[in-house]
């Protein structure tokens, strides 16, 4: 019996209380046990708010892009990521209200990446959500804004661990997520917890207008800052001037709003991507390989070009010998590019990691002084590397963007005076967000130190 977990109960202390009508042991682990009892004075989610979730028909193709369609893959580090958004028109939208996500309204991804979750600021364009999205929203007699911070804490996390079913893809069932316990609190420290919150949504804002600024600076300097790509279908070539030259016999390759995005990038100084930075492979190990403790394994949905989020899936120590490991580490300043999937993310490390990328992200580091590694990044993530990537690996159904294709890329090397200015921006957007975060965390560490220690501990924290 050594090693092993054992929890004695009743019958009628299994019943007692349990909405959610599981008898399985996996429910009555000792970690979610000592959870009944640290939090105490709670109400059921479902007494404070209505929970719902989104668009169970097939996803509509062709239609106007009016109104954001999210889906739970676009709920990534506390906040809704933008890198990829997809709209559905008006008209359907309307069909939906059942869906409708506002301001103040919290979701929760119930499948796929089973837990995330994020607030809707104020003023918040209205969107509708698909499945597998829990929209938590007319939320009555308790702060959204502290029903948020507590629902990103250590304690809400283990009950949402709890609630997960089993299956090939777990997921949380609404009427379990219903059963959810919300402690309650004085209506001072909740507010005290949503100016925290909202002051952390304020420099996430700020940092976004940074970057945004940054990238209209690279386009103004381009003459592409009002730039409309061509919607022209039909390009003319001779056989030398398409297969000849490019190996390229598709017609989608030769788009005429490719050929104009090229144009612009060779009227000024540039260089193939090859020419500025060593381009390295990580591992590919299979999922035999993975477990749930050791090196963090980084894949590509855990890169944006705003940062790395935590992988849920680890690697041993023993994967490769020490040397060959640290290798592998990226380091500062080395730039990621993802090369499969959701091909041409970029993003250029801040600092030394003790992570490992999956194959189908390449380490790239810079060997040309005349660039500068936020700057290149900008560039790679723009609409003048994205359009290349597009053009290379489009027509397939699972993206690929092959290293030899990626290599050939063109990067324009504009004036060193302005990728200093860009770099500038840049690193202002990182530091918001990073204070954004901080502030966050802040939020999430009183809720926790409220439950532990009393409100007044936690207060004395946020004041601190």
């Amino acid at each position: 019996m050594d090693g092993l977990e054992a929890v004695d109960l009743k019958l009628s202390d299994v019943l007692e209380n349990n909405d959610s009508e599981r008898i399985d042991s996996e429910y009555f682990q000792k970690k979610y046990l000592n959870l009944d009892k640290i939090i105490s004075n709670t109400l059921p989610l479902k007494n404070i708010s209505k929970v719902t979730d989104g668009d169970h028909s097939k996803f509509p193709e062709n239609q106007k892009k009016e109104v954001r369609y999210l889906r739970s893959k676009d709920i990534k580090n506390y906040y809704l990521d933008n890198h990829d958004p997809i709209y559905v028109s008006s008209e359907y939208a309307e069909k939906q209200k059942r869906s409708y996500i506002t301001e103040h309204n919290i979701l929760i991804s119930i499948m796929g990446n089973v837990g995330d979750i994020t607030i809707t600021p104020d003023n918040f364009k209205k969107s509708i959500a698909n499945r597998a999205v829990a929209i938590i929203k007319n939320i009555q007699n308790i702060n959204a804004y502290y029903l948020f911070g507590y629902l990103i804490t250590k304690y809400a996390f283990l009950n949402i661990e709890r609630l997960k079913i089993g299956g090939v893809q777990l997921r949380i069932n609404l009427e379990v997520l219903e059963q959810l316990k919300i402690p309650t609190a004085t209506k001072r420290f909740q507010k005290m917890i949503e100016s925290v919150i909202k002051e952390s949504h304020k420099k996430q804002e700020q940092s976004k207008t940074l970057y945004k600024q940054a990238e209209n600076l690279l386009l103004e300097e381009l003459g592409l800052l009002d730039y409309a790509p061509s919607k022209q279908s039909v390009s003319v070539k001779s056989f030398s001037q398409s297969f000849g030259s490019s190996g390229r016999l598709d017609s989608e390759y030769y788009l005429p709003k490719y050929e104009q995005i090229m144009r612009s990038i060779t009227s000024t100084k540039h260089k193939k991507l090859s020419a500025l930075v060593d381009i390295c492979k990580s591992i590919e190990p299979g999922s035999d390989a993975y477990q749930d403790e050791g090196i963090p394994f980084v894949r590509v949905s855990n890169l944006t070009k705003f940062g790395l989020s935590n992988p849920d899936i680890h690697l041993s120590e023993d994967i490769a010998d020490e040397e060959t490991l640290e290798s592998l580490k990226p380091k500062k300043d080395t730039i990621l590019l993802s090369k499969d999937g959701t091909v041409g993310i970029a993003y250029t490390i801040k600092d030394e990691t003790n992570v490992i990328t999956s194959g189908a992200i390449l380490h790239l580091y810079l060997k040309d002084d005349a660039i500068k590694p936020e700057y290149l990044t900008l560039v790679l993530n723009s609409m003048l590397v994205q359009m290349q990537s597009e053009r290379d690996a489009g027509g397939s159904i699972i993206k690929h963007w092959k290293p030899s294709e990626i290599s050939e890329v063109l990067i324009p090397v504009i004036d060193e005076d302005i990728q200093l200015q860009i770099e500038s921006k840049i690193k202002d957007s990182f530091r918001l967000k990073k204070e954004s975060q901080n502030l966050l965390d802040l939020a999430k560490r009183a809720v926790e130190v409220a439950i532990e220690e009393g409100e007044d501990v936690a207060m004395e924290l946020m004041q601190a």
